[in-house]
């Protein structure tokens, strides 16, 4: 028979207290409780405080930093009166975890409404969070849509606390009065986060993601300090767009400069796609009827083909710790509890499946302070679950450089790996990958890194319409580094090493493969994709500590000669040894080699030439400048 009664009369038919509501729930019963900041908290708190009439109640839920603490029921009943089911995929170390480990249940968040529509995992009643219906009925989910969807269609129950604090966000986030069962009318703030705290070592990792970061990109990112500082550092891109499954107030800040547009996803162009929201009122309020943003559940926001699709598609989320191989630790901390790391493996797919898309994974390189800091950075996972295998991990950022893993050899990530670490642990890193065979018997200590990786050299340059970045070298350079001079011109390798060559096995070329940033820095000029570029020139000195004057070569690729990079080099050079605390450069070169002695006379400094047996010594001191 048709139904004939009006939406509106159903709605206050189905009005409860939240206790009326509460009791409606059966012992054993599987109760869903709406995610993160969209979580119903007068509904969770009237269950909470009806829980000693249930038994063996099933908590269902996303890992949530828990307002009240059903956790602790489940523990003070032994779980005979509430136990707990947490998607989550963190390593589950964290202090704050570790307690209730049992609870979680490891999934990507693309498969949990899968597992509620298949009835595999069925839910019997569900707590949600909705607006106030429309003129037609329909009540918007707001913040959090993610797994919440999923869970209301298929619940046989749906208890609905209607909110006029929760903004009514569009898309496919909406779920009509006559779908809902019970409704309970209650106003209270939504959930909010603090704001994330400023630290030198995130903002260092901002800036250099930053560079990895092209105009145009659509991105998503995870949440935590360094993710906030991210953000901040993309605030002189162009034409972002955003597929992420949240949505903070530092993206809200982005779209209000312009910064993001949409305008170039190449899929769901126009839109800022997410399937939840976490912040505070002033970013409810900006995606209250907005427009530009679409929510969507997560089996769509969440799946790695949907990501694929997007242009330029850049995942950035951050990890809690990494070893040598490149096994990924994940875990929410205090500020993250309301997300957990559940999407992160889908991102990481979905952006390394994507035309020009990136994932990169970011961490600072220590945690704790003083008698209490930690590398971050370790040998191996060891009792530490691996939330992304190695074999999905691309680009890894810390305060200290960036790499791409991606195509490496276990020897290559662990040397990589060494190089973003906190300097204090180098050297123990180094011989722990020896021990574990990650290394060569021929690696020595002085293949370890000395000094930081000086970002302030790097430079991108277009030249000839070509995009060249000069940077200091990464011991992942040591094979192209190779290649390089294996691509020499046969004149060009005699005017570097002063006699024929034809192989430049490592022992050979053993000092300028070492990376050291004070006392023996290379310096090279890539074109290509970052971490398999191609070295088309490079420049390199070497200290001689009993003057404290340093030796410095160049080479450039044939096809690039001509086009000032070997001038660009010598400057970089000549500025990273001022600072080091050097005296002054110095070079031998034949007579003929007019391109070397023009080279050295372009430095501000007065240039002393000596003619030694067929050779020319050039030399200059940085405190006598050219007047």
């Amino acid at each position: 028979m048709a139904k004939t009664s009006y939406w509106a009369d159903d709605f206050v038919e189905k009005q409860r207290t939240a206790k009326e509501a509460v009791k409606m729930i059966r012992p054993g019963q599987r109760v869903f409780i709406g995610s993160s900041c969209g979580e119903p908290q007068y509904l969770v708190k009237t269950l909470a405080e009806a829980s000693s009439v249930f038994t063996d109640l099933e908590i269902v839920r996303l890992l949530s930093l828990e307002r009240t603490p059903l956790g602790l029921i489940a523990d003070k009943t032994k779980s005979r009166s509430i136990n707990i089911r947490s998607f989550y995929l963190g390593s589950g170390k964290a202090r704050g975890l570790a307690m209730n480990k049992r609870f979680i249940t490891p999934v990507n968040l693309s498969a949990i409404p899968r597992l509620f529509k298949s009835r595999q995992l069925p839910i019997h009643a569900a707590l949600i969070q909705v607006t106030p219906p429309d003129d037609f009925g329909w009540m918007s989910l707001g913040v959090s849509v993610d797994v919440t969807l999923s869970a209301a269609f298929s619940a046989d129950l749906v208890i609905a606390q209607v909110n006029p604090r929760m903004p009514r966000v569009l898309g496919q986030s909406f779920i009509h009065v006559d779908d809902v069962d019970v409704i309970v009318e209650h106003e209270e703030e939504l959930l909010a986060t603090e704001p994330l705290p400023e630290t030198e070592a995130a903002n260092t990792i901002g800036r250099l993601i930053a560079r990895l970061v092209d105009d145009g990109s659509t991105i998503q990112i995870g949440l935590g300090a360094t993710s906030k500082a991210t953000l901040l550092a993309l605030a002189d891109k162009n034409d972002l767009g955003v597929h992420s499954q949240y949505l903070t107030q530092d993206m809200m800040h982005l779209f209000s400069r312009g910064v993001i547009t949409n305008r170039r996803k190449g899929f769901n162009e126009g839109k800022m796609v997410a399937s939840a929201a976490i912040g505070g009122e002033v970013l409810y309020e900006f995606l209250h009827d907005n427009p530009s943003v679409d929510f969507r559940p997560s089996d769509y926001v969440n799946d790695p083909a949907i990501i694929a699709r997007h242009h330029r598609m850049v995942s950035m989320n951050v990890a809690l710790a990494m070893d040598l191989t490149g096994q990924v630790a994940a875990d929410a901390l205090p500020r993250t509890y309301f997300t957990g790391v559940t999407g992160i493996n889908d991102f990481i797919r979905g952006a390394a499946l994507a035309e020009g898309g990136k994932s990169i994974l970011m961490f600072a390189s220590t945690s704790g302070s003083g008698e209490d800091q930690t590398s971050r950075v370790v040998p191996s996972l060891g009792d530490t679950a691996v939330v992304v295998p190695r074999g999905d991990v691309h680009y890894v950022v810390t305060e200290y450089g960036a790499v791409n893993l991606f195509g490496k050899s276990l020897q290559e990530r662990a040397l990589a790996m060494i190089s973003i670490a906190h300097p204090e642990y180098r050297e123990e890193l180094f011989f722990e990958a020896k021990e574990m065979g990650l290394l060569s018997e021929d690696r020595t200590l002085s293949d370890s890194i000395h000094g930081v990786y000086p970002v302030k050299l790097e430079e991108v340059r277009e030249i000839n319409g070509e995009t060249v970045v000069i940077r200091p070298a990464k011991p992942v350079d040591e094979r192209r580094i190779q290649e390089h001079f294996y691509n020499l011109e046969p004149d060009d390798v005699v005017s570097r090493f002063f006699h024929e060559k034809h192989s430049f096995v490592r022992d050979d070329l053993e000092e300028m493969l070492e990376v050291d940033y004070v006392k023996d820095l290379t310096i090279v000029a890539v074109v290509g994709e970052f971490g398999f570029g191609k070295v088309i020139a490079m420049g390199e000195y070497l200290l001689n500590e009993a003057s404290n004057m340093a030796e410095v070569a160049f080479t450039v690729n044939k096809a690039y000669q001509g086009r000032g990079l070997g001038k660009l080099l010598m400057r970089k050079l000549a500025e990273a040894a001022r600072e080091n605390g050097l005296a002054g450069l110095f070079a031998y070169t034949a007579p003929h080699n007019r391109g070397m002695i023009n080279l050295f006379k372009t430095l501000p400094y007065k240039i002393k030439t000596v003619f030694e047996d067929d050779m020319v010594l050039l030399s200059c001191r940085f405190d006598t400048m050219e007047t």
